[in-house]
């Protein structure tokens, strides 16, 4: 890697406690599934200089444990937390798309215009997102980083590199502990991969 490029793997959080369910900024711990799916995904790989992590349990714990294992230092970026939910924190999304139905397809259909009732802001969701990962490139320019994020931390930000509309991020598959990589150089951010493998 050329000093001039900054490296950015991106990761999602593995399954957390409690099954599938709507987090948002709910902070569920790790399932030991979860804590299995990430320890698989980063194998043996070594090519980071820091983690940076949402500060979310569900995030932050496994990548205290990582940069321990790695010796490397990790920071929280509270600007990487996970969409807010509002009144949907929590819910099992089946239960609420059977007493919501349009509202939970207007929201996946378009989130810019539908938020959850007491749910953030789309927009104000894309600034901080979008603010983070300027702080990331800016902060550890030249180097290769892990971010231990969200699913819709991570669908935000690679809909922004790649200059798509942000209300279509939800036509992106992020499964648990997968995977995408973003490469600046000479302050153009582009898409490696998504949803792959170390």
């Amino acid at each position: 890697m050329s000093e001039d490029t900054t490296v950015i793997d991106l990761i999602r959080h593995g399954e957390p406690e409690g099954g599938v369910r709507i987090r948002g900024s709910r902070d569920d711990p790790l399932s030991d599934t979860g804590w299995s799916q990430m320890w698989s995904a980063v194998g043996q790989a070594n090519p980071w200089h820091e983690i940076v992590s949402s500060p979310l349990s569900r995030c932050s714990a496994f990548a205290r444990k990582l940069g321990e294992r790695l010796e490397l230092s990790v920071h929280e970026e509270s600007r990487l937390r996970e969409i807010g939910f509002g009144d949907w924190e929590g819910a099992d999304p089946v239960e609420l798309y059977e007493s919501v139905p349009e509202a939970v397809n207007n929201f996946w259909s378009d989130p810019a215009a539908h938020p959850p009732p007491g749910g953030e802001p789309f927009g104000q969701f894309e600034e901080r997102v979008v603010a983070a990962l300027r702080s990331v490139m800016d902060k550890h320019s030249g180097r290769h980083v892990l971010v231990v994020c969200h699913g819709g931390v991570i669908r935000m930000l690679v809909a922004h590199v790649l200059g798509m509309p942000p209300a279509n991020m939800f036509r992106m598959e992020v499964p648990y502990a997968a995977v995408s990589r973003i490469q600046v150089q000479e302050g153009i951010a582009r898409l490696v991969f998504h949803c792959g493998k170390l």
